[in-house]
């Protein structure tokens, strides 16, 4: 634990601070306005892809398109002809409600009343027919009462605006507050203040029954995302135009302020406002910090019916298109400048944005951002962000790509969820950005770090492990070096029986094609069983266990490889035979013991190897196979650490020549459980000859053999016959230990 702390300790701290600097812009500790604006494009794109697209019946846009600027002539039209237009709407049509975004801030002078009142007080003040026909054509002539006069008493909302240029001039006039000045006493909501106000004509604005400003919030990308439902004005608050109509159509619901913390807490945020109904009935509309709501966005531009101004005045549209329906009256021609950059479209027509407005409220369908938000975004970076920090840099690539595919996924649906289940719209950038952020960490320390430290354990080990474990040793590279040390290992060494007779019938080209087939064929096999490749001696092979990666079962798979490398030499021989070449036959020796593993040489060339009495002996165990006419013999050492775990024969116990103390030797036969019962019998009966063999009773000893060559003949015992005839006629004594002493290598 300690070792995997230190080694991945480094990553650790970077990818905390990666997860920190993420928190403290969730937490609005500071804000990064590069994951602010990534926010507004996932916003953006779950509008997208979430919107209806489809056409809302119940509210109309009235447009002054360019047809109607055509027929109709030039904005602003004669008060007489939007007179005209709403008793259409109301008397023909049968509407249900009007609202205008649009503002009615002068006096229309166009029918030239003034022009003759001017006249009835000087030039004509004498002439009684002119001041007669004037008073008979006052009303018909007074444009501005006409419109007014078809406000009054009709469900028609005005629109106006507010201006946050300091020091503007008001002009007009706009509906009363909805809420007086210390309404919010002691309340932390961000309204959005305005110094200046354009208005309607003060006559227009008493005689309709409502009014709204249709000002929408401009986010930092120059997007339009909100409107405020609610903004402050000399201390008093005022409505917007789509929550003054929808507020009519309920019949003047009252509007109530939502505090979550009306049960006594300290929040002192609002959060909703409640519109309640003459009737008792109550709509909820969700509301951020700054009293805005978002716009619940049905679609691109045609999400609701557009009528033409003109068409209406025309009486070209059909009744039934009309017909209780909601109408807002507003502007698409390029010319009057009602356009938007909005998230489903650059150029949105502002009168739609009303629309959807009004829909989203009668359908509850509107999206909210409540505080509490704040917490969810900050626990979701903190526990993604804790699970890549610490879980990515003990992974492999792909698995990191997996993990990292799963924290994805899991991000994504748990805002979606929120999305489409709560109507709630949770940030995703800051966990999403930090998530890319530490898997590119990750990938990058593991290309250019570790994959360096890898290419230097490979330089150092590659020529001798293989490739998976120098992955190993790159999960820790620290603790893996060249330099020398002492520890217990297993060492195999192979020849090949014969090899200078077999050099000499062959060319030399066939020679190097044998030899390379031949020492491939047995290197896969000691890479396969985790075996360090030492060197190859001509025909020889040797090779270690143990080092430099540790393994517990280095004297196993040992002898799994020297087991495993006459099965591969037995394949080797039938393609070698095709090709008319000898087959080969190899010897193997190996040892356990303590040995001296480490980088070893002079300046002008060193290699990885093992050293000792324990390497020495596996050499000499290797050489003495031809003696005993098998192919494989491993030291007492290996044999004792396995004896459960394979089958041996017992061969022999010899002093090697340089060692004074007699090791037993033995054949591996195959892993326990793996050896036929004949084959266990034969070992049965020949431990009962060495036995005999050894207690010196030749006639007892000899009698085993001749049973033994019967069942299946060796060389192992016509050696022992023979020494048994030589040792009858030449008694060792009774202090004869049963040795074979060997004066050559």
């Amino acid at each position: 634990m300690r070792a995997a702390l230190k080694r991945y300790l480094p990553r650790y701290l970077l990818g905390l601070a990666i997860l920190l600097v993420a928190l403290g812009h969730s937490a609005k500790l500071y804000q990064i306005p590069f994951i602010n604006h990534m926010d507004a494009i996932i916003y953006d794109t779950k509008v997208r892809l979430t919107m209806p697209q489809s056409v809302d019946q119940r509210v109309v846009i009235l447009d002054i398109d360019e047809k109607s600027l055509a027929e109709q002539g030039r904005w602003p039209w004669g008060r007489d002809k939007l007179s005209t237009l709403m008793n259409k709407l109301f008397d023909d049509y049968g509407v249900r409600q009007v609202g205008f975004d649009v503002v009615f801030a002068e006096p229309d002078a166009s029918s030239g009343l003034k022009s003759l009142e001017s006249l009835a007080k000087r030039e004509l003040r004498d002439a009684g027919g002119f001041q007669s026909a004037l008073r008979e054509l006052r009303p018909q002539l007074d444009f501005d009462a006409r419109f007014a006069a078809s406000l009054k008493n009709r469900p028609i909302v005005l629109g106006y605006y507010f201006s946050s240029k300091e020091g503007g001039t008001s002009s007009g006039a706009i509906s009363p507050p909805v809420f007086p000045a210390g309404a919010f006493t002691g309340r932390r909501i961000a309204f959005t203040n305005w110094f200046s106000f354009g208005g309607n004509l003060p006559e227009f604005q008493s005689a309709a029954a409502s009014g709204g400003h249709f000002n929408p919030l401009v986010d930092f990308d120059g997007i339009s995302r909100r409107v405020p439902l609610l903004v402050e004005y000399k201390g008093q608050y005022y409505e917007s135009l789509s929550l003054a109509m929808v507020r009519n159509l309920l019949g003047s619901a009252q509007v109530i302020p939502g505090y979550p913390d009306d049960g006594g807490g300290s929040y002192s945020g609002m959060e909703w406002l409640d519109l309640k109904t003459p009737a008792g009935g109550t709509m909820r509309i969700p509301v951020d910090e700054n009293a805005a709501t978002l716009i619940p966005y049905r679609g691109y531009q045609g999400s609701f019916k557009y009528v033409s101004v003109t068409d209406v005045l025309a009486g070209r549209t059909p009744k039934e298109e009309l017909a209780g329906r909601v109408i807002i009256v507003g502007t698409t021609a390029p010319g009057l400048m009602d356009l938007r950059a909005t998230p489903v479209g650059a150029a949105y027509p502002g009168v739609e944005v009303h629309a959807n407005l009004i829909a989203g409220m009668l359908d509850n369908s509107i999206k909210h951002k409540p505080p509490y938000i704040l917490g969810a975004d900050v626990l979701l970076v903190l526990m993604t962000g804790a699970v890549m920090v610490f879980l990515l840099p003990m992974l492999s690539p792909l698995r990191a790509t997996i993990v990292g595919f799963i924290v994805v996924l899991f991000l994504v649906s748990i805002n979606m969820t929120f999305w489409h289940v709560e109507n709630v719209v949770l940030p995703l950038a800051s966990s999403m950005i930090a998530i890319i952020l530490l898997y590119a960490m990750n990938m990058s320390w593991g290309y250019f770090v570790e994959s360096r430290t890898k290419r230097q354990l490979t330089g150092l080990f590659g020529q001798y492990v293989p490739p998976e474990l120098v992955e190993e040793m790159s999960r820790d590279p620290e603790n893996y070096s060249m330099a020398g040390r002492k520890a217990e290992l297993t060492v195999l060494f192979s020849d090949v029986r014969g090899f200078t007779t077999i050099s000499e019938g062959l060319e030399p080209e066939e020679l190097a094609t044998l030899m390379n087939e031949y020492l491939g064929a047995m290197t896969v096999v000691v890479r396969k069983h985790r075996g360090t490749l030492d060197k190859y001696i001509g025909d020889a092979i040797m090779a270690f266990w143990g080092a430099p990666v540790d393994d517990p079962e280095h004297a196993k798979n040992a002898v799994l490889t020297g087991l495993e490398m006459a099965v591969a030499l037995k394949e080797l021989n039938v393609h070698l035979l095709t090709r008319g070449w000898p087959e080969l036959k190899i010897g193997v020796g190996v040892n356990t013991g303590p040995m001296t593993v480490g980088d070893m040489g002079s300046p002008v060339r060193q290699s990885y190897t093992v050293m000792g009495d324990a390497v020495n002996l596996g050499s000499r165990l290797e050489g003495i196979t031809k003696q005993y006419g098998v192919g494989f013999i491993a030291g007492e050492t290996t044999r004792e650490l396995l004896k459960n775990e394979f089958v041996f024969r017992e061969l022999d116990r010899v002093r090697v020549k340089g060692k004074v103390d007699p090791v037993g030797i033995y054949e591996p036969v195959g892993e326990e459980g793996k050896v036929d019962k004949d084959d266990l019998d034969e070992i049965k009966i020949w431990n009962q000859a060495l036995r005999a063999y050894r207690s010196q009773d030749w006639d007892q000893a000899e009698v085993a053999l001749m049973n033994l060559n019967r069942i299946k003949p060796r060389y192992l015992y016509e050696l022992y016959g023979e020494r048994i005839t030589h040792l009858r006629t030449n008694p060792p004594g009774e202090g004869w230990d049963g040795v074979t002493t060997f004066e050559t290598k």
